[in-house]
This record gives C-alpha cells, structure tokens and sequence, in this order.
C-alpha cells in the first residue's frame, strides 16, 4: 500500500514513518532525504538538484517528481511507499497522483497527525537526530537508551537543525495551515482521511497508525 503522513514540522511524521518501515515492510520516500543521496550519488537528477541548490534557489516541483519517480521505479511494486514531506501544496499532490498512476498504485491511506501549537514548540526545540540513520530523539521525550548511543544503529553521532527555534516553528506551522491542509479536502472526498492526536505519546501514535493500516 502507498500511503501519505501529514502534519506540520514536529508532528513526528519521522518518527513514526521508522516505526512503518519496521512494522510493515515499506519505504519512506522523504524528499530531502531523497535530494541529498542523489545529490552524494551524483545522479542525473542529483547533479540537476545540485545545480539549484548551489544558486540558492527551491528545489522545483519538476525535479522532486523525478527524484519520486526514480524511486518507486528502483523499489518495484511489492514495496509500500510512506511519502513524508510531500505533497505540501495542492499541484503537488495531483502530481503524486499522476506519478503513482504510472507505475500502477494509488494511495491507500493520508494520515494527519494533529498537534496543538505551543505543545509542538517545546516538542521541535527540544528534538535532535541520530546522524548516521535519521532516527528522532528528544531531551524530554525520548532519549536513546544507552545515553549518547542510537538505538536503531549504534552510531555515536548526533545532530539539531539550526532552524528548530520558537520563531521558525510558528512561521512553519502557518505555512503548513496555508499552503498543505488545503490539499486535505480532495483526500476526504475519496475516503481515504484519518486524523490521529499527534500529541499523544509515540507508542499511541504507532498503535492508531497499525490500527489504520490493518484495515
């Protein structure tokens, strides 16, 4: 099944789209996880991104499509694909749509993680990432279980992003209300919608998610 997690930055959306990787079998497909690679990889579309990104300039919605459909194409159909990140706006999402149609799929499930706002302002100011696998921690809410060691991969190499204060945050949250929950109306018109309280503790989160995808 292929399906979409949303939700404003913070929401856990990484954190939980790990624990589907584990549970189900399926591929996070996470837009700048998927630049920087291709960017390391030197491939066609990762010395195209390149060239952008040096000039300071988006990535477009072109070249992020061609990142998507270069990866479905490498997993094969058997493999479920957990898109987080994007769509974040409405042309986007009727891409995805297009490109999931080429290669014989559809969306199964578009599941919104929903947050209250000063809650997630301590939760982003608080979290860090392992930097060797990405997976999420937090000072207050989920440390690794040996301190200073990663619980998925053992690497000893932690990370923040510089952008995780107060002000960003708010900024962040009102693009999310303006430019992706709009794209949420045409996934409710085919069924497809379900809304967790995000601000529940990851375990809740991760039992509602297998809950929605059981079905």
């Amino acid at each position: 099944m292929d399906i979409i997690l949303l939700g404003p930055p913070g929401a856990g959306k990484g954190t939980q789209a790990h624990r589907i990787e584990d549970h189900h079998g399926m591929r996070q497909l996470s837009t700048g996880d998927m630049l920087r690679a291709a960017v390391k990889a030197g491939t066609p579309v990762g010395l195209k991104a390149k060239a952008v990104m040096d000039r300071g300039d988006l990535v477009s919605d072109e070249i992020v499509s061609e990142l998507i459909d270069a990866e479905l194409t490498a997993m094969g159909p058997e493999t479920g694909a957990i898109f987080d990140g994007y769509p974040r706006t409405e042309a986007q999402a009727e891409t995805l749509d297009g490109i999931l149609s080429k290669h014989g799929r559809k969306l199964d499930h578009v599941i919104e993680l929903e947050v209250n706002e000063d809650a997630l302002v301590e939760r982003i100011t608080g979290r860090y990432t392992c930097g060797e696998c990405g997976e999420g921690y937090h000072e207050t809410f989920k440390q690794p279980a040996k301190e200073g060691v990663c619980d998925r991969c053992g690497s000893t190499e932690f990370k923040r992003r510089p952008d995780d204060n107060e002000e960003t945050v708010r900024n962040r949250m009102g693009v999310y209300r303006s430019e992706t929950a709009p794209i949420l109306p045409g996934y409710e018109a085919r069924g497809i919608v379900s809304r967790i309280d995000g601000m529940a503790s990851i375990e809740d989160v991760t039992h509602a998610i297998d809950t929605i995808l059981s079905r």
